[in-house]
């Protein structure tokens, strides 16, 4: 028999027992390696989001197999949390991203920064359309082909069997003459190991180059973008977080991306200067291959406009005519 003196004194204990809020832990991934400037902005922005009832953990090399393309259903569906991925990559989607990645649009960093003063809005409309919120950017430096023999001119791109990365570099490159084929970073490196690739358009930033150049010694410089990456997480998770995670996720993120800008200032030049020192000939081409790029991307250009809408195509013109 239970005492009820006993079971008296038990129900008031149990009552002033304090509620706990259990923590939430989210995770943020990449399909780059950590050094890489994407890499760098998921650490950082996990370290600053993360206290009280917050926690968050970086991803890299594409954890789960997750892909830039794939990361915009995988967020919504609560798979990860939050993700870092490469714009040009989710524009079979959401055609408005390709913008960042098409090709000679963008020729240093204030044209790339200027360039998302001016879509910022729109793109901020796109992803909360599909439940996500933008988080931060990260700018990449420009994008030029790492390859096995060195890539100068024209002629070299004949044939040439090269790593594209979205649909507006792989026509662009297809119409010059090589052989070229849209493949996420993280697919692309067994493929280069394998003999398969002999190229890769890639601005080979950080971790990523150094992987590049084990295998492919030459850089050919080419200015071909100055491309984006969008840090996003889904609407509903956040709104669930108490207000103080929240305020201090959008602090975070803040930061995350005036830290993002302002690396990349001096990102080249480490970059080049980690080239030099690893032993890889960084090539300037010669006139006939910007040539043969340019009139094979203003085309490509064009179609692009017209499958991002009317949107699309206004705010390329905004952009052309800055």
């Amino acid at each position: 028999m239970i005492h009820r003196r006993g079971l008296g004194l038990a129900i008031p204990c149990l009552l002033a027992a304090p509620a706990v809020r259990a923590a939430t832990t989210w995770s943020i991934v990449t399909e780059y390696p950590a050094t890489s400037l994407p890499g760098e902005g998921i650490a950082h922005f996990a370290q600053a989001a993360t206290g009280g009832d917050l926690t968050v953990t970086a991803g890299f090399d594409a954890p789960g197999g997750l892909r830039s393309a794939s990361m915009p259903r995988a967020v919504a569906d609560g798979v990860v949390a939050a993700a870092d991925a490469f714009a040009g990559a989710m524009a079979p989607a959401m055609p408005l991203l390709g913008i960042f990645a098409l090709p000679f649009l963008t020729a240093s960093a204030e044209d790339a920064r200027k360039l998302w003063a001016l879509t910022r809005v729109a793109v901020v409309e796109l992803l909360s359309a599909r439940g996500l919120r933008l988080l931060y950017v990260t700018p990449w430096p420009p994008a030029g082909i790492w390859s096995r023999n060195p890539v100068t001119s024209a002629a070299d791109l004949a044939g040439l069997r090269v790593r594209t990365f979205d649909a507006t570099s792989t026509a662009t490159f297809s119409a010059a003459g090589a052989t070229a084929e849209a493949i996420s970073f993280a697919d692309a490196l067994p493929r280069v190991r394998a003999g398969t690739i002999d190229a890769v358009l890639s601005s080979g930033d950080g971790g990523a180059g150094a992987r590049l150049w084990e295998s492919l010694p030459h850089f050919t410089r080419l200015d071909w973008a100055w491309p984006l990456s969008l840090a996003f997480c889904g609407n509903d998770p956040l709104s669930a977080l108490p207000a103080s995670a929240q305020i201090a996720l959008g602090r975070a993120a803040q930061a995350t991306e005036t830290r993002q800008w302002r690396a990349l200032d001096t990102r080249i030049a480490e970059n080049a200067t980690r080239m030099a020192t690893a032993g890889v000939r960084q090539i300037e081409p010669d006139a006939s291959l910007a040539a043969a790029l340019r009139a094979a991307a203003g085309p490509v250009t064009q179609a692009w406009a017209r499958t991002a809408g009317a949107a699309g195509a206004d705010l390329l013109d905004q952009a052309q005519r800055r």
